[in-house]
């Protein structure tokens, strides 16, 4: 060992030390805030598929792989981080000897190949990831970015770091070709003899670049321990736990579909014993999350790619789901000293810790303790009251993200405490809350007016109690009994059901709101009241029957995801279709056959509830496809005068039409119509009738082509209306001018 190697091996022993001691302390640190989180044992389950799913969405890289480009660099860049750490650790036997190199596989060919390769794939993937962020820097694009509100030095910190140490790899390499210390041949290591080439054959090259890689890498690490907030270099080590301990593992909407119940100390809330001055009823403080929602908050790699999808967002609403997590996270870290020293507030809100225990805090950890969770700039809050309820639940959020974080549950947490606790919520809502107490409706419609959609059918409408037998309950729900436009949706269902000899019959007065825009807007007593009744009648209703016997078709898809997802909290188990789920099948199986081509052109509006919540995509399509051809071959072909047009945002990126998490019964006062601009894009297509499978979806969407005044030339109809065009054009005819209007 030459003076050279002394004084390096030294120093990399040195600031190697000191990296390890900080990391070692800062981790210390987050697994103490995330510890302060309440329990979830619910996340502890079937461990071989979070396994599973886990090395999927890493290893796969399944989700990030929806954005081709930014997800094949940033798998490269992973898979360097990753494999290159053992050329990291290389470096450290060659700061001792310039012939130095890793035991035992140091000097296989094979090693030298895939470590070349992937240096040299890193390389690239680390230089588009550096293109794209520079391409999009927020002063640029300004609200278009998905780098608003991230943190951008830190961002351009890791990238450099990142290509610092590929670079150093193959200067190392390099030195070794030059001095003829190199195990490996050229065609396994190109580049590295193509630098060792233009390097002098220096021997202390070696020691010296493998200090300067080691110091590099020491530096990412210590800057990284002392801001523990730095999710975008974090999220490489938290990621892993994160998506092992995401709440479905095996969906392929995880965070979507059913909420997390309410929970109080690790379980779900029974209302008929709760007590407000024992029971948690949503979250008030930043510790009341679980300890996976502070896991959550840690994780964000602030890529923005939640904001990029969110129609809050997108239409100049305060709400960006990334900006709401990052002053969540960085609320519970400034917050944290004067928690971990015994500080909160109990469920009545009194002081727990004693005037000793916080004698000793700092002032700005006192300060923060004192933040409302929820209130305005005047009152320091750290989540402004139009952020939180701008959210309209979609579920895009939580879709993008590639770290599995669950938004949603999160803000509808937030949410209950508000509403429950202290009544705090847009003014209007309170009609429809009040409605659903008091008629078991959000429109106040008089609960004997729930059949009137029948009046006029040329054939009877059973109910369930006056026939034996059924193959179907038909959840008519809420809007389509008694909105106008819906009830049409309703009739041309059931008519369709009775064409193709399907045995249903309804509640009729019997049935009740689900609940879902009270759940949604926080009020889980409500749901709960009105959850609870209809799963009575619905398990009287199905009295003897197994499970997969107990079938229920709704027409709204909010109605859809509450039955078939969150009943069964509740001990309604049944098995729910969405309507045109059962009309494909009818279509497919020759019981009902379009003749009649649809003229102008069709596109399809996704609704979130049934889409990204449910996962729902294809049938919808294939009915449309069927009525477009008028029977003819091919799913997706073309009517006379056009076809099935996609919109740009579809499917899983499909745009929201502004209605969902109760935002239906509120004013949309800040921004652009989030409806106006769904219709926008549909209108961009030139199709001359915009599908949708949802009644919510169709107001909005009509209220939005209406406020264009475009009712000339573009139409709003149901998929079921379509295919009854299609299938009966003479009885569409009749079915819509014959449907009753509500007086």
């Amino acid at each position: 060992m030459g003076s050279v190697q002394i004084v390096t091996t030294i120093l990399a022993a040195a600031i190697t030390a000191v990296a390890v001691w900080l990391a070692v302390r800062a981790v210390s640190k987050m697994v103490a805030v995330i510890r302060l989180g309440q329990p979830d044992p619910t996340r502890f389950g079937d461990k071989g598929s979070r396994t599973k799913t886990m090395l999927a969405e890493t290893a796969g890289h399944t989700r990030m792989l929806r954005w081709s480009v930014v997800g094949a660099a940033h798998w490269f860049v992973m898979v360097g981080f990753v494999v290159l750490s053992l050329l990291v650790l290389e470096a450290y036997f060659e700061v001792v000897s310039t012939t130095g190199g890793l035991p035992l596989i140091g000097g296989w060919t094979l090693y030298g190949l895939v470590t070349e390769w992937i240096g040299i794939l890193g390389v690239v993937g680390i230089g588009v990831l550096i293109a794209i962020r520079l391409a999009n820097r927020p002063n640029r694009a300004g609200r278009r970015s998905r780098f608003v509100g991230s943190t951008m030095w830190q961002g351009y910190f890791v990238e450099a770091v990142v290509l610092a140490v590929l670079i150093m790899g193959f200067l190392i390499r390099g030195f070794k070709v030059a001095t003829d210390h190199f195990e490996y041949p050229t065609w396994a290591t190109p580049l590295s003899h193509a630098v060792g080439s233009t390097l002098p054959a220096w021997e202390d090259g070696v020691s010296v670049a493998a200090l300067i890689k080691i110091a590099i890498s020491m530096t990412w690490l210590i800057v990284i321990s002392l801001n523990v907030t730095m999710g975008v270099a974090w999220h490489r080590f938290l990621a892993f736990p994160n998506i092992f301990f995401k709440r479905q593992p095996g969906a392929a909407g995880s965070g979507l579909g059913a909420l997390r119940p309410m929970m109080s100390d690790g379980k779900p809330l029974d209302f008929e014993e709760a007590d407000p001055e024992k029971d948690q009823f949503g979250v008030a403080h930043v510790e009341q999350f679980t300890w996976k929602g502070l896991l959550d908050f840690s994780t964000c790699t602030e890529c923005g790619r939640c904001q990029s999808q969110c129609p809050a967002w997108n239409t100049a609403k305060p709400l960006s789901p990334k900006l709401l997590v990052l002053s969540l996270r960085d609320h519970a870290y400034a917050k944290a000293p004067y928690l971990l020293a015994g500080g909160g507030k109990d469920l009545t809100g009194e002081e727990k810790a004693t005037a000793a225990q916080l004698a000793h805090l700092d002032v700005l950890a006192l300060a923060e303790a004192e933040k409302p969770l929820i209130g305005d700039a005047e009152s320091g809050g750290v989540i402004d009251p139009d952020v939180l309820w701008s959210c309209t639940t979609c579920g895009a959020c939580v879709e993008q993200c590639p770290v599995d974080i669950e938004h949603v549950d999160h803000i509808v947490d937030m949410r209950r405490y508000q509403v429950l606790i202290e009544s705090s919520f847009p003014s209007e809502a309170g009609v429809m809350l009040r409605n659903l107490e008091n008629k078991g409706n959000p429109w106040g419609a008089p609960p004997n007016t729930r059949e009137d959609w029948t009046k006029g059918l040329d054939f009877e409408v059973p109910r369930v109690g006056e026939v034996d037998d059924f193959e179907y309950l038909f959840w008519v729900g809420c809007a389509g009994a008694f909105e106008d436009r819906a009830k049409k949706t309703t009739r041309a269902v059931a008519t369709l059901l009775n064409e193709a000899g399907v045995s249903f019959a309804i509640l009729g007065e019997g049935e009740t709101c689900t609940g879902d825009p009270a759940r949604r807007i926080g009020n889980e007593f409500v749901f709960q009241m009105l959850a609870q009744q209809n799963v009575e009648t619905l398990n009287e209703a199905f009295e003897g029957r197994e499970k997969a016997t107990r079938k229920i078709v709704a027409t709204c898809p909010h109605c859809f995801n509450t039955l078939g997802n969150e009943y069964g909290q509740l001990g309604g188990e049944f098995e729910v279709v969405h309507h045109t789920q059962l009309l494909a099948h009818l279509v497919g199986t020759g019981r009902l056959t379009p003749v009649q081509p649809i003229d102008g052109g069709v596109t399809y509006h996704d609704p979130c509830y049934l889409g990204r919540h449910n996962r729902v995509f294809t049938p919808p399509r294939e009915v449309l496809g069927a009525a477009l051809n008028g029977g003819q071959n091919g799913a997706a072909g073309a009517g006379r005068d056009g076809g099935l047009v996609e919109m740009p945002r579809n499917s899983e990126r499909s745009f929201c039409c502004g209605a969902g998490g109760a935002r239906m019964w509120m004013e949309e006062r800040i921004g652009k119509r989030i409806n106006v601009d769904r219709v926008e894009e549909a209108m961009s297509t030139g199709a001359r009738t915009v599908a949708v499978g949802c009644p919510f979806c169709s107001t909005m969407l009509n209220d939005g082509v209406n406020g264009k005044g475009a009712g000339e030339q573009v139409e709003v109809v149901d998929v079921a209306s379509v295919l009854l065009r299609s299938v009966r054009p003479e009885q569409a005819a009749g079915a819509e001018e014959n449907a009753p209007v509500a007086g």
